[in-house]
């Protein structure tokens, strides 16, 4: 029978739930990005202090397993899983860059479907990332993604068949629909994070 041992040391877990729970800041900024007479240079500061924050902790955890003689999971999935969440972080704060420097006035009201995603997706992941201590209960939490990713797969189409309908101009086409695009890419990654967390999971079990 192999046993396994897992180090006392919860440093790695408390460092993803941080990560996490910076990606919950960052999805809330987005919210208040899209949100009616918000102002968005102070907002898109605050994303970029958050995407500071999130890349910090995504470094903490880097270093640590570089001294690390024995981590609590495999060293090719601690780099995968930081590495996922940081890939979220930058594509909300890329989102929220290019409503700033497109200087778009009005977006759709369809856009408020994808940050809903992007925000119920933070929240799960961030409930998630400490039951990576027990590998418990984490089930639920890839299923829903998943599901989660699905719906907002198909906002996504609907936005971009709603930007080629014909009542937009061309240059405001291509500008929301790099803004879609980095929604949909932050939506994608958490599904990825997900998959990686299974992957753990199972490994683990």
């Amino acid at each position: 029978m192999r046993l396994k041992f897992r180090p006392a040391d919860g440093s790695f877990y408390d460092l993803f739930t941080d990560l996490a729970n910076h990606l919950v800041t960052g999805a809330g900024l987005l919210a208040q990005m899209l949100a009616d007479g918000e102002e968005r240079e102070e907002i898109a500061t605050r994303m970029r202090a958050a995407e500071h924050d999130a890349d910090e902790t995504t470094h903490a955890i880097v270093k640590r397993v570089n001294s690390t003689f024995v981590t609590p999971f495999d060293r090719e999935d601690i780099y995968s899983l930081a590495s996922g969440l940081d890939d979220i972080m930058d594509m909300m704060d890329e989102a929220v860059d290019l409503i700033l420097l497109y200087e778009v006035k009005v977006l759709p009201a369809e856009l408020s479907n994808q940050v809903e995603v992007i925000q119920r997706c933070a929240e799960l992941t961030a409930e998630a990332m400490p039951r990576l201590k027990s590998m418990q209960d984490l089930e639920e939490y890839w299923i829903e993604i998943n599901r989660l990713e699905n719906a907002g797969d198909k906002s996504f189409r609907r936005i971009l068949a709603n930007l080629f309908s014909g009542d937009y101009k061309a240059i405001e086409v291509l500008k929301l629909k790099d803004i879609v695009t980095s929604l949909e890419g932050a939506i994608d990654a958490f599904e990825k994070v997900a998959n990686t967390v299974e992957q753990i999971a199972v490994k683990e079990s």
